[in-house]
Parts: C-alpha cells; structure tokens; sequence
C-alpha cells in the first residue's frame, strides 16, 4: 500500500532540518525505485511528490528533483 514509501519519505524531511546529509542518504534508498514497476513504482513516485517543497537543504531538493525525473520517465 506504500506505507513504507510513505515513511522514509516523511523520515527524510524530518531529518532534512537536523541533518541533510543523512536525509540526502535516506533519500537515496528511492534511486532505485525507477526499476519498480506498477503500484509499487506508483507508490513510491507518490511518496517523493509529497516531498517537493518540503526540504530546505539544497542537497535534498536536488536529489529529490533527479529522483522525480526518473520516476517520471
């Protein structure tokens, strides 16, 4: 159901304000989420649109947004 999509993505923009390198390094567990087919890609894609606009750190918007892209295509 992407509950735990869902989770690391809100965990990431909680830790975003603490820590960006660590929430950049979370984020990257979706790097291969662009292999993901179906409801599973679908949940996952859901999961890091929720996210756009929430991180402060330059880091995380821009992996954020090359993660999206992939997504996307």
């Amino acid at each position: 159901d992407g509950a735990g999509y869902r989770l690391l993505a809100q965990q990431a923009a909680t830790l975003d304000a603490i820590n960006p390198q660590v929430a950049a390094r979370l984020l990257s567990a979706f790097e291969n989420a662009a292999r993901l087919v179906g409801p599973r890609r679908a949940a996952a894609h859901a999961a890091l649109r929720e996210l756009d606009g929430r991180l402060a750190s330059r880091d995380g918007r821009d992996l954020l947004q090359r993660l999206l892209a992939a997504l996307a295509a």
